[in-house]
Formats: C-alpha cells, structure tokens, sequence
C-alpha cells in the first residue's frame, strides 16, 4: 500500500475523532444547560451556546435516547427541552404541601376550551360554556401560568385571544398541542358521557403561537389597557 494511503487514512481516522469529540462537547453544554435551568431550554437558546453549527434537535434525540431508561428522563416541551422525573416513578416523589390548589370545574371547563380552540376570545369561552366566565378564573388560569392573552382579534371592539403556554405544555406532561387526548380518548378515560351529541367534536388546537390573519399582536397601550402595566407617565407610589 503506498504511503500516501496511510497519510490519508490517519487524516481521516483523526478528523472523524475531532468530529466525535466536537459532538460530545456539545451534548456536555447541551445538557449542562438544560440541567441548570428551572424552566425548559429553548433550542435557540442552546444553539446560540453551542461551539459550532450543529443541528440542536439531533444533539437532543441523542440526550434523550440516553436518558431514556434512567430515573430521570430529558423531555421535550414544544421547541423546548427538560429533566423531568420518569413518569413510571411519579409515586415515589412527595408534593410539596404548597402545591397549587385544585382548579374548580369552571376552570378546567375553561381551560380546556383555550387549550382546542385557542385563539379564543372570552365572549367565544362564554358561548361555548353557556355562562359567563368569571375574571377570577381567568385569573387563576394565567397566574398559574397557563394561559396568556395572544393577540387582538380583528372584530368590532376588538376583543383579546388567548392560548396556553409552554408551562401548559409543561405542567400536563405534552411536547405539543397536538399530543391533546381526542374524543376516543377522553371517552375511554370516562370524561366524556356517551349520551353526547351526535354532530360533537373536538376541534384540532392550533400547532403554532404565531399569530392568525384576524389577529393583530399585543400593544403597550393594550397591556396597559388590560391592567398589566402602569401607564407611561404614571408617578410612582
């Protein structure tokens, strides 16, 4: 074999090593990142940290698939990633005594109506429901982080659309929205009644948080009209 043939070979045995060890590096950060964050790591944060151009997913499938059959598992959280305790080993993790309390009917009802028809406004909530929504359970919803306004819908009076969040995403176990139980699913866990109506459906959630043709996005002016600034201008206490 000439010379040159082993020249060449070492060349590529050794690129194919610095390729191996580049990729081994970048799970270490990719995983050292998502370790040491409380809430899920988006993967424009971690490629955005990681030393080279990498394709991010594929550097997480392969953390995932490692963690796979260990006690904790890497999940992922619509474009976002997270340590999370195998679901098989849930029993043996004690709550803590402070967890939020248990939401009342009305507002699972709502919830639920946000997380499949979302964009939604609360005068849709409200005619889906049959009643009025209270702005206490709104409030429940949203301080548990589950719930945000979108957007303004293009209509008279241009009401507020809301949709859930990623801690929705998070909290309830789902990588996305369409992971959502449909109605087969729901009927078969018994939270739907059999004598339902014959044209009943669940609609499919919208599967992006970017805004409709009929929405317009979220002002200052409209934040501060919602109640969740304080005017521009305005003195402090």
């Amino acid at each position: 074999m000439d010379s040159r043939d082993y020249i060449g070979r070492d060349e590529g045995e050794g690129a194919s090593r610095q390729n191996f060890q580049a990729e081994m590096e970048a799970e270490r950060i990719a995983e050292a990142l998502v370790f040491a964050s409380a809430q899920p790591v988006s993967e424009a944060f971690i490629a955005d940290r990681l030393p080279g151009n990498f394709n991010v997913r594929a550097v997480m499938l392969r953390i995932k698939e490692q963690y796979a059959p260990r006690g904790v598992n890497l999940v992922q959280v619509d474009d976002a990633w997270a340590f999370r305790t195998a679901a098989d080993l849930s029993f043996v993790i004690r709550r803590d005594e402070n967890e939020v309390k248990k939401l009342s009917r009305a507002a699972l009802e709502v919830l639920a109506i946000i997380a499949y028809h979302q964009p939604v406004t609360r005068a849709e909530i409200e005619d889906i429901r049959g009643v009025q929504t209270s702005r206490g359970t709104l409030d429940v919803l949203m301080e548990a982080g589950w719930v945000r306004f979108r957007g303004r819908r293009r209509t008279p009076g241009r009401p507020v659309t809301l949709g859930t969040t990623r801690d929705f995403l998070d909290h309830f176990g789902l990588e996305e929205l369409r992971d959502l139980p449909g109605i087969e699913e729901l009927k078969g866990a018994g939270l739907l009644s059999g004598r339902i109506p014959a044209n009943f459906n669940i609609p499919s959630p919208l599967m992006s948080d970017e805004l409709t043709e009929d929405e317009d996005p979220i002002t200052q002016m409209d934040l501060e009209e919602l109640g969740l600034l304080a005017p521009r201008g305005a003195s402090e206490d």
